[in-house]
């Protein structure tokens, strides 16, 4: 626990660490990765590049700061934080960099108001974080481990089947080369991956695109321009190889109720969608799968979603493409907008609202919520950048 002098110290900071979060972040994963070389391949460099990842965690620092007296308000966010960890195999260790070089670049970035008193107050403050986050992530792992089929850290899988669903998505089907059983998991949920691509390791996470099964596990990877990993995945990885695989993890997941469901995906989005569909398909629960693609050419498992309709009366597709050809005969062309998903999801509300996609539709979706009435509890998505993008407060 943090003394009443500890915290009077923080708070007393917090508006200069707020104005200079982001220079402090900026500072912080050069002088990172300068030092410590090795925990790069933790890290989505394409995030770095693009700021995403130095805004989240700039946007986190405070949003921690300014509740340090209340933590319970950042249950949610911790939960996610653990959940990303969890997928990439983050280790006590590692905490001791971070708050290392955290606490170099608030003294660097603040310069004299940085006292050796406000240092140590975020030292003290940054360790309490960091302690939590290490207890649930070892209490995650531990979990993961014991449950049937489960694992800890890395287990080797074999590519055993690639399907091209789409002219850029491809889907992996991955066996354990053990031969045990594969550990459940909930509709959602994503996995990630350890790979050394010409003598670098790195690390991604991708969504499960089918059905908990005791057989196998799937992804389904969108070719990126110029994504080191996608492209490694879609050109170099036949069917045959190998993959080091870390356990499921994620708190974007099925609702355990019998509520309709509203999926509502863009572009690559649908993976997690389909898994929550496959797991839902023999149910009673209304589903209504929205979803916004260019064309035919680039939509995967269309035809998979569509014959699941035919098959079950509760589930409704609707595809909007904004690129459409003669041959692709969508519900509607354009963009999904307010009046389509009111017309779709018609006059009961209370449903849960799942979207995921770009982070212009993102923008879009999570603004359409509210306006639709949905409760706010009800309204679930995944979101790899600063919530701030979506203008959701990061506490939440």
């Amino acid at each position: 626990m943090l003394t009443q002098h500890t915290i009077d110290i923080i708070k007393a900071t917090v508006p200069a660490v707020s104005i200079h979060a982001n220079d402090i972040t900026a500072h912080f994963y050069p002088l990172m990765f300068r030092e410590y070389p090795e925990v790069k391949r933790f890290f989505n460099q394409s995030n770095q590049a693009g700021n995403a990842q130095p805004k989240a965690l700039a946007n986190a620092l405070v949003a921690y700061a300014s509740n340090i007296e209340n933590l319970a308000v950042l249950e949610a966010a911790v939960n996610r934080i653990v959940n990303k960890h969890v997928s990439l195999n983050i280790q006590p260790e590692q905490y001791a960099i971070v708050g290392e070089c955290l606490l170099k670049s608030i003294k660097a970035v603040l310069g004299d108001a940085a006292t050796d008193a406000v240092i140590e107050a975020w030292g003290l403050a940054y360790w309490q974080l960091a302690d939590l986050l290490i207890a649930a992530e070892e209490a995650a792992y531990t979990a993961n481990a014991e449950k049937e089929g489960g694992w800890r850290g890395e287990r080797e899988f074999a590519v055993t089947t690639k399907v091209a669903e789409s002219d850029i998505i491809t889907s992996f089907y991955l066996t354990p080369t053990d031969g045990k059983p594969v550990t459940s998991f909930t509709p959602g949920q994503f996995i990630g991956l350890v790979l050394t691509i010409d003598g670098e390791e790195t690390r991604r996470q991708y969504s499960l695109s089918d059905a908990p099964n005791s057989e196998y596990l799937r992804i389904s990877v969108k070719r990126e321009e110029g994504g080191t990993v996608s492209n490694y995945l879609h050109s170099r990885i036949q069917a045959g190889d190998t993959l080091r695989v870390l356990a499921p993890a994620g708190d974007f997941v099925l609702k355990d109720n019998n509520k309709p469901v509203v999926l509502v995906t863009g572009g690559i989005g649908i993976t997690p969608a389909i898994s929550m569909l496959n797991s839902l398909k023999d149910t009673d629960r209304p589903i209504h799968f929205i979803h916004a693609a260019m064309n035919t050419k680039v939509h995967a498992f269309r035809d998979h979603v569509t014959n699941l309709a035919a098959e079950n009366d509760n589930i409704k597709p609707y595809f909007v493409y904004s690129d459409a050809t003669a041959e692709c005969k969508p519900d509607a062309t354009g963009f999904i907008n307010l009046a389509m998903l009111e017309e779709k999801i018609g006059d009961d509300r209370d449903v849960e609202f799942y979207f995921l996609g770009p982070k212009p539709f993102m923008q879009a979706m999570n603004g359409f919520a509210p306006k639709l009435g949905i409760p706010a509890e009800n309204v679930h998505f995944e979101f790899f950048g600063p919530a701030e993008d979506l203008n959701i407060d990061p506490t939440a």
